[in-house]
């Protein structure tokens, strides 16, 4: 349990670092609202462990009484088609979905504009979860530093259109936007 109330309509952007627990989190926001939930993965199986990543993931979330669809680049027209008053959307995690656009030669700002104007657009409650990349040391290369550039900014604009957002650390929420009155 987050230990907060369920997230309304709109939505609520989970933040954190590598095993912070926000995964998690997100999960107990999305059960917590007792409405139909669909898990939006956008990881992509690009080598073995990967591969053994997602098909253990996919079989937890089957025993949670998830649906899930794999999302790796049209996030932003998955969101407009599957969100409705009755069902929660969780999308495990712009992280990748960044890393994605990214690395099929898209532009991240023209797929972050796109996908803002689809959560503006979601008839139900979205929960995105997200790292939190540039806590760390800055990367070598000039792809690392051009990607931790931009998960920041598509970071910024998401929060700022969200009605919550959590950060969470050592699997502990802490509320930067939304308060526990409007976390719920």
């Amino acid at each position: 349990m987050s230990g907060l109330p369920p997230p309304p309509s709109g939505t609520t952007l989970v933040l954190g670092g590598a095993r912070s627990g926000k995964s998690r989190h997100a999960e107990a926001l999305a059960r917590e609202t007792g409405r139909e939930r669909l898990y939006i993965a956008t990881a992509e199986p690009f080598d073995d462990e990967m591969r053994a990543r997602i098909a253990r993931h996919r079989a937890d979330r089957t025993r949670d009484g998830w649906t899930t669809l794999e999302i790796p680049r049209a996030l932003p027209e998955a969101l407009v088609r599957e969100s409705r008053p009755e069902r929660v959307l969780l999308v495990d995690c712009l992280t990748l979905w960044l890393s994605n656009v990214l690395l099929a030669g898209a532009d991240p700002e023209q797929e972050g504009a796109m996908l803002v104007a689809a959560l503006a657009a979601a008839r139900g409650a979205v929960i995105l979860v997200s790292n939190e990349v540039g806590l760390g040391l800055v990367p070598e290369t000039p792809l690392g530093r051009r990607f931790r550039d931009a998960q920041g900014r598509l970071n910024q604009q998401v929060a700022a259109i969200a009605a919550r957002v959590h950060f969470v650390a050592a699997g502990l929420p802490l509320v930067l936007k939304g308060g526990v009155s409007g976390a719920g």
